[in-house]
C-alpha cells in the first residue's frame, strides 16, 4: 500500500487538496478534534502520516513512505536522499538574511568579519556566507530567530520569510534573499524507480492537475 507523509502547518490544507484531485483523501487530518498520526484513504488505496514538516524526508528516505510533501527550504537545508520530483508551486516563501531596520548594513558584504549571524538554517546560512567568502559565526537557534538582533545577541539573521511582516514587527529588514522556496513532490529513489504502487501515473496526475490550475 502507498504510503504519503504530509507535512503539519501551512502545508498541509494545500497538500491534502491537491491529493483529493487525484483520488487520495486524507482530508480527516483537518477535522477538529482528530489526533490519528496515520490514516487510510477512503478507498483504501494509500496512508497518510502526518508528521513535522523537517521529519517528512526522513520518513521518506529510510522507505517507510514512499512519497512526501515538503518546503523546497528544508531539502537544502537537511540534503536528504530523497528523489525531488515536483515543484507543487503553493508555500511560497524565501530564505533571506535581516538585520536591525536602523542598522548600517545593507548588503551582507557590510557585516563586519566575524560577526554572528542567528539562523535555523545553519547549513544553508553556512554556505552562503562561505560562498561570499566571508568569515561569520553561525549562531543556531530553534525558535525566535529574530530576537538574535533585537538582543544584541548577533548581526543579523538568516530565515524563512513569507510576507515580511514578523520582520517589520520586530524592527528588521531583508538585505538579501538567498534563495525562494515552494513546496515539493518527494519520493523515496527505488520506490520511483521500480514504480512501486503506481507511482509515476500518480505523479503525473499530481503533474497535469498544476498544468490545468496555472
Amino acid at each position: 500500500m502507498l504510503t504519503v507523509a504530509l507535512p503539519k502547518g501551512e502545508l498541509l490544507k494545500n497538500s491534502i487538496r491537491l491529493l483529493q484531485s487525484v483520488g487520495l483523501d486524507f482530508s480527516a487530518f483537518l477535522e477538529a478534534g482528530n489526533r490519528q498520526l496515520q490514516i487510510t484513504d477512503a478507498s483504501g488505496q494509500a496512508k497518510g502520516l502526518l508528521v513535522r514538516g523537517q521529519d517528512v524526508p526522513v520518513y521518506v528516505e529510510y522507505g517507510q513512505a514512499q512519497l512526501g510533501i515538503i518546503g523546497y527550504d528544508l531539502l537544502r537545508e537537511k540534503k536528504p536522499q530523497v528523489a525531488q520530483l515536483v515543484d507543487l508551486q503553493f508555500g511560497g516563501c524565501r530564505l533571506s538574511v535581516a538585520v536591525k531596520t536602523a542598522s548600517v548594513y545593507k548588503s551582507p558584504l557590510d557585516l563586519p568579519p566575524n560577526s554572528r549571524v542567528a539562523s535555523k538554517y545553519v547549513n544553508c546560512a553556512r554556505e552562503y556566507f562561505q560562498s561570499l567568502d566571508l568569515q561569520v559565526e553561525i549562531v543556531p537557534l530553534s525558535g525566535s530567530v529574530e530576537l538574535g538582533p533585537i538582543t544584541g545577541m548577533s548581526e543579523a539573521i538568516v530565515d524563512l520569510v513569507s510576507t515580511g511582516r514578523t520582520l517589520r514587527e520586530n524592527g528588521l529588514v531583508e538585505i538579501e534573499v538567498l534563495y525562494e522556496s515552494t513546496a515539493r513532490l518527494i519520493a523515496h529513489p527505488l520506490s520511483y524507480r521500480l514504480n512501486s504502487d503506481n507511482l509515476h501515473q500518480l505523479v503525473e496526475s499530481m503533474r497535469s492537475q498544476l498544468l490545468s490550475s496555472v
